[in-house]
């Protein structure tokens, strides 16, 4: 384009923006509301899914969230040194940090509520009389030296559990804590004694030095494992009469987990993970499942095997929390995809409808510039600038105030979204007003007249769009809004296409009966109502797009209010 013809051009499009600023910025207030609108839907869907997705990994049992890593004890073929080597705090932390740098994306660890330690595995009978007995049968008892008890616990009586001496296999005896719960119902008293059983010697001796109060009692640290918080009366399963017994967990100093490789209970080396949701989004479901599948049987379990040992396995029931999600996500899906659908169509159809009034306006001004030998390029190039400059101002501050206003989630769909609003603004006038300029037009055309039957084309469109509606509404009729393997759009659309057939068949019948109705006001005396229903019936469908538009709204309020109730 030359220089002249750009400066011919500015000021003309200048013109015509003061001419009628009214119209410009009423075009240009629709268009930033659309704009925003369809950029904030998805990503309030995104922000929605990233929510739920977050609440329920935050909200599940601990049990179920945290991965936990688990060895059994160090085999008896190896050295007694190197075997408590492998139980020591500062191995177990090593281990600890390599695991969390070993997680694979998008996982990741609450670092502040990592635990790991030394367990026994089975129950150890305690034989002291003052432990409570409710069906004469001995409490069982678990004893667990973990990390982080003095961060998460607050100290009610007593002292923390100490380590005087380094402990090695053979020691007879340490200390050990136990919660405020576990102290109350099984009569546990600071200064009390309980004897665990060991093979290479007679018992270890187990002092009560203290009782604590968990900071966190529902966190991960200390409900991965409810014992460790509140004993349980559980019935005894190897008894045919229905008999209880308490059992709960004694909670030893960090440094003491190499007494329990003594002992007959099948010690465990073991790594709690609990998952940080707060960095997940809800496009994350997938991959999530993904690593937590790895983790249990794949690549990632084998590199789990090389930082904490060929025996270690991987246990957590955070894929089936991922898993329900994403069966939840999917059932909404087609419903989220029929509201999108529906609001999306009414909004198309607003702009179209003020696109056409906007031509109908000017109609007579763009016919005498074509009649005056104006070009369609040339025409429908100063329409696409003249409307270009209001809407793609409006359509970029749509975007942005949907980006700053709506929760977080992905910038291109809604990108994507509002740039389809500008783009379609932009084009439709041009195209429009084009399309009706084709041929040069003298004088001025009556308008209550229908300028051509409806066209073969046409009528194959409608019957395509019928064929669709048909087959949407039987699909829907037939199978729901559930599906498999993602959201089926011809469902999903079934109340558009049957808004769009209604307004089809009401814009082809309507002037039948207007016709039929002038034949009594014929024989009136006046001549008003005749008239008034014999231009009704011979104009063309003018109307059709505000009707297309009250149909696609009520037929997307009618399904949604069928979903609701």
């Amino acid at each position: 384009m030359s220089d002249g013809k750009r400066a011919s051009e500015a000021p003309w499009i200048r013109t015509r923006l003061r001419t009628a600023p009214g119209a410009a910025s009423a075009l240009a207030v629709l268009v930033l509301v659309t704009a925003f609108l369809a950029a904030a839907f998805p990503r309030a869907v995104d922000a929605y899914e990233t929510k739920g997705l977050r609440h329920d990994i935050t909200t599940a049992a601990p049990s179920s969230s945290v991965v936990e890593v688990a060895r059994p004890q160090p085999g008896l073929e190896l050295p007694q040194e190197q075997r408590e080597a492998a139980t020591r705090s500062d191995e177990l932390a090593r281990i600890g940090g390599e695991l969390l740098k070993a997680l694979p994306a998008p996982l990741r660890a609450d670092t502040s509520s990592v635990a790991y330690g030394v367990r026994t595995t089975k129950g150890v009978v305690a034989t002291e009389p003052w432990l409570p007995r409710p069906d004469a049968v001995p409490p069982r008892l678990s004893y667990a030296a973990q990390s982080g008890i003095e961060e998460h616990a607050t100290l009610v009586a007593g002292a923390w559990p100490a380590t005087p001496a380094e402990v090695t296999e053979k020691s007879g005896a340490v200390q050990g804590v136990v919660t405020e719960e576990t102290a109350s119902l099984l009569k546990v008293k600071v200064g009390a004694t309980i004897a665990l059983p060991a093979s290479l010697r007679k018992t270890v001796t187990v002092t009560i030095t203290g009782i604590i109060a968990p900071r966190d009692p529902l966190g991960s640290y200390w409900s991965a494992d409810p014992l460790m918080r509140s004993p349980s009366l559980v019935p005894d399963p190897e008894s045919p009469f229905p008999v209880f017994f308490w059992t709960g967990t004694v909670l030893l100093a960090k440094d003491a987990g190499p007494v329990l490789l003594g002992t007959a209970a099948e010690p465990a080396l073991y790594w709690r993970i609990p998952p940080d949701a707060t960095a997940l989004t809800g496009t994350d479901g997938s991959r999530l499942r993904a690593s937590v599948a790895t983790l249990e049987g794949g690549p990632g379990l084998l590199k789990v095997r090389e930082i904490a040992g060929g025996t270690a396995v991987v246990s957590t029931g955070l894929g089936h929390l991922v898993e329900a999600n994403a069966r939840m996500r999917d059932a909404i899906s087609p419903v989220i995809a029929v509201a999108a659908l529906g609001i999306g169509s009414v909004a198309a159809v607003v702009l179209l409808m003020t696109g056409a009034l906007i031509a109908g306006r000017r109609r007579a001004e763009l016919a005498l510039m074509r009649s005056r030998g104006g070009s369609l390029r040339g025409i429908g190039g100063r329409l696409l600038a003249e409307t270009a400059v209001t809407v793609l101002p409006a359509t970029a501050l749509g975007l942005l105030l949907a980006t700053l206003l709506v929760g977080e989630g992905r910038w291109w769909p809604g990108a994507l979204a509002a740039a389809g609003v500008g783009l379609l603004v932009c084009v439709a006038l041009p195209l429009r007003t084009t399309l009706q300029h084709i041929r040069p037009v003298l004088g001025t055309p009556r308008e209550d007249m229908v300028s051509a039957r409806p066209s073969r084309r046409r009528t194959v469109v409608e019957l395509t769009l019928l064929v669709l509606a048909v087959a949407a509404v039987t699909a829907l009729r037939r199978r729901g809004t559930s599906t498999e393997g993602g959201t089926d759009l011809l469902v999903s659309a079934a109340p558009v296409l049957v808004a769009l057939i209604a307004a089809l068949v009401l814009v082809r019948l309507h002037p039948l009966p207007l016709r039929l109705a002038t034949r009594p006001m014929a024989r009136l005396r006046g001549a008003i109502g005749f008239l008034s229903l014999a231009r009704a019936g011979r104009s063309s469908a003018g109307g059709a797009l505000p009707l297309l538009a009250l149909l696609l709204a009520l037929a997307t309020a009618a399904f949604g209010g069928s979903v609701a109730s």
